[in-house]
């Protein structure tokens, strides 16, 4: 098996030339290349085809939100940013990059670490990075709202099952743009609240919320601890805040630092639990594109207390291993592609509409 062939952009030389010296001392990696703007990145991605691109945001001629979405467009990538923006409008671009396709961020080093944790870290992602297999990324197409055909969903006899009266999702890798594709297939008038989770580390999850809200026709903020729950009929997307676990109990929402799960905090897994425990089979759950394991136990828990379950299906996930492990131990009721969960979720609020919740 040959080696992987990394691209490393970064517009400061002495940065760049770290990074270099840390990917090149792996004898699985092979450094095929190095670019200080976009447009060369482009340029070199196009002639040399690396199976990885590590990439810097802020960069001259073209910045990395561009080339991103050049990349994904024409020759799609694994791209891991690697960056040290933290001001909301360099964050933007980074949720940006990520929508368009970029895999994964991870924050360059402080100068202040006192072991290789950093260096570790770095080749692990970039390994793991390279193997995601990703698919052409139109850009524009986040622009416009998914056409789908309606989705139905069985309706149960009178009486069986209430109707469904809160959503929750989660997402890992590839979230972002998965989750801006759902929440534009909506309409601001969503009635039913919907709770969600997905992984992305400090510090860039900070304003994360805010840039979904400028992207999504329904509001989407951080949840508060001990807020309540919107009624049935007030719409709007709660967020789990960095390093927190959102939790529903005796009808409100709590924060908690509870253990990580799967190294993961916030946890999808749970969200789900504390609504299968909470809402039973008034709730509905969608658990989107992720690595690892996170949200498919929890999804499980769901379904056996007879709520609605879907899991994003393999062709529209960046990666499916949170949605294929649902799917492996029969937590998701329905397996559907990304542009059919908007109607699917849709046709769960229009049934409550009729039944009288709202």
């Amino acid at each position: 098996m040959g080696k992987i062939r990394v691209l490393v952009v970064e517009d400061s030389l002495s940065v760049r030339k770290r990074f270099i010296e840390v990917l090149g001392g792996d004898p699985e990696l092979d450094i095929v290349g190095e670019a200080d703007d976009g447009k060369t990145a482009i340029d070199l991605c196009r002639t040399l085809r690396p199976d990885v691109i590590t990439l810097d945001m802020m960069l001259p001629v073209m910045t990395g939100l561009a080339a991103t979405e050049y990349i994904m467009a024409h020759f799609p990538t694994p791209i891991l940013i690697v960056s040290a923006s933290t001001n909301r409008g360099e964050l933007y671009r980074t949720y940006e990059a990520l929508a368009a396709g970029a895999v994964d961020v991870l924050e360059k080093p402080t100068g202040d670490e006192v072991d290789d944790a950093w260096e570790r870290k770095f080749i692990s992602t970039v390994k793991l990075v390279s193997r995601i297999k990703v698919i052409t990324h139109v850009r524009a197409k986040l622009r416009m709202p998914a056409l789908s055909a309606p989705v139905s969903i069985e309706a149960s006899p009178r009486g069986e099952s209430p109707p469904c009266r809160l959503i929750a999702i989660g997402a890992s890798t590839g979230g972002p743009a998965a989750i801006v594709e759902i929440l534009r297939g909506l309409p601001q008038s969503f009635p039913l609240p919907i709770l969600l989770v997905i992984h992305i580390g400090e510090p860039f999850a900070t304003a994360f919320a805010d840039w979904l809200d400028g992207m999504s026709p329904i509001r989407v903020a951080y949840a508060k601890d001990g807020e309540a729950l919107p009624p049935a009929g007030r719409g709007g997307v709660i967020m789990a805040p960095p390093d927190r676990h959102l939790v529903l109990q005796q009808g409100g929402l709590r924060l908690t630092r509870d253990p990580e799960r799967y190294s993961c905090r916030p946890s999808v897994d749970v969200l789900f639990e504390s609504l299968a425990r909470e809402s039973g089979d008034k709730c509905a759950a969608c658990l989107l594109t992720g690595m690892g394991k996170d949200g498919a136990a929890g999804l499980l828990e769901v379904r056996r207390a007879g709520g609605t379950t879907i899991a994003q299906d393999e062709a529209t996930s960046v990666v499916f291993g949170m949605p294929q492990e649902a799917a492996r131990i029969g937590a998701a009721a329905r397996v559907l592609p990304l542009g059919d969960i908007a109607p699917a979720l849709r046709a769960l609020a229009d049934a409550a509409a009729a039944r009288g919740l709202s």
